[in-house]
């Protein structure tokens, strides 16, 4: 058998592990026969699969279930102590690290509250790197079962071992964060947009799961977005799309964080809407104060509604999406009261045809959810790692 049937065997074998550790992350516990009706995979093919998956621990049996007539299935689970991820969420007021299992549940976490306006790029770094060895540290977990950290952070990310970051809001503008936070530990690393890792919590496990053609809104002190079409995250040819914050809702309007003139972002987030409502407030306790300015009935309130429809109908007017859905404190702060209203401004400002009300959505992973999405990235990573490994001999 020649070099390129060898590789074609291979990567066949590769190629139905990841479908079937995909099947069951995603599907929940399975049995044997259930998996090969989810992947279409013969039943010799699963059952040769997963025996090296349990032999690998990567999927543990998780119980059995009586079938019709026969003997009781046994039911398989990715293991989720197999492995542990980091997720970093890199905020306008602090740095956040979470610790989580391979079913995302939550070992341990810690908080950074970053002041400076410019989030010095180095600050930013060492409270990553400290904060990933105290949840390590505080879970107890041996740290050869971490399989690396995911890092959420605002603006562009060029690929590339450096993971260049270009953040308008932060000044940032080529920042090596990969290079400065290799510096300080081997774990594998992941960086992504924010918005974008959010994005991916709420297709994995969220209000976006079962769609193929999303869009995720962030709203915390500024916007953010992702969107999903086919079923996976769309980036664009410079991996700058999702920008919704910077779409343009008022010809020459107020000045934006990013330098322009009458973005969504100047007008809406907590940051914009404050200052509209002559509200001044430190970013720390932006979310206090936007509660308080909820509480309180103000007409800015009701006008950054409007507006949220108006940039939600341009959305839904360029990709027509299945589901809207919005996340982001300052999304579920807003819409946890107000998703009806918005829903209606959204309807106001929209052709009837594509658009359905009830499409649009709030978020179910809390406002957590970008630490949680950049946890994925070392997911995502993982089945592709694991699906490499070849416990079959080489076939000559």
């Amino acid at each position: 058998m020649g070099t390129s049937e060898r590789r074609t065997v291979r990567d066949l074998r590769r190629g139905n592990r990841a479908m079937l550790l995909r099947a069951l992350y995603f599907g929940g516990p399975a049995s044997r026969n259930e998996l090969s009706g989810a992947t279409g995979l013969s039943a010799a093919t699963v059952s040769t699969m997963t025996a090296d998956l349990l032999a690998d621990n990567l999927v543990v049996e998780a119980g059995q279930v009586d079938s019709d007539g026969g003997r009781p299935r046994v039911l398989l689970r990715v293991n989720p102590a197999y492995g542990y991820a980091v997720g970093v969420d890199v905020g306008e007021t602090r740095v956040s690290v979470e610790l989580f299992d391979l079913e995302m549940k939550e070992h341990a976490r810690a908080h950074y509250v970053v002041r400076s306006a410019r989030h010095d790029p180095e600050l930013v770094a060492r409270h990553i790197l400290t904060g990933v060895e105290a949840v390590i540290a505080e879970s107890g977990v041996p740290a050869e079962r971490v399989l690396g950290v995911g890092v959420g952070v605002p603006g562009i990310v060029e690929p590339g071992p450096g993971a260049l970051v270009r953040a308008k809001t932060f000044a940032w503008e080529a920042v090596p964060l990969g290079a400065l936070l290799r510096a300080g530990t081997s774990l594998p690393l992941y960086v992504d947009n924010g918005a974008k890792t959010m994005g991916q919590a709420e297709l994995w496990f969220g209000s976006g799961r079962g769609t193929r053609e999303a869009i995720i809104v962030l709203m915390g002190s500024g916007i953010g977005g992702t969107i999903v079409t086919g079923g996976t995250i769309y980036r664009g040819a410079g991996r700058a799309a999702g920008e919704v914050g910077h779409l343009k809702i008022v010809a020459g309007g107020r000045p934006c964080r990013c330098g322009a003139r009458g973005c969504l972002e100047a007008y809406l987030g907590a940051e914009a809407i404050l200052d509209r409502a002559g509200v001044v407030a430190d970013s720390a306790d932006e979310e206090a104060a936007l509660a308080g300015l909820l509480e309180s009935g103000s007409p800015v309130i009701g006008e950054s509604v409007d507006l949220l429809g108006v940039g939600l109908s341009s959305l839904v007017h360029l990709f027509n999406p299945e589901r809207i859905v919005i996340g982001g404190w300052a999304g579920l702060m807003l819409g946890g009261r107000l998703l009806d209203e918005i829903r209606a401004a959204t309807a106001a400002n929209t052709l009837a045809q594509p658009f359905r009300p009830d499409s649009v959505v709030l978020g179910r992973l809390g406002p957590d959810a970008v630490a949680l999405g950049a946890a994925t990235l070392v997911i995502e990573a993982f089945f592709g790692d694991a699906a490499l490994r070849d416990p079959a001999p080489t076939i000559a």
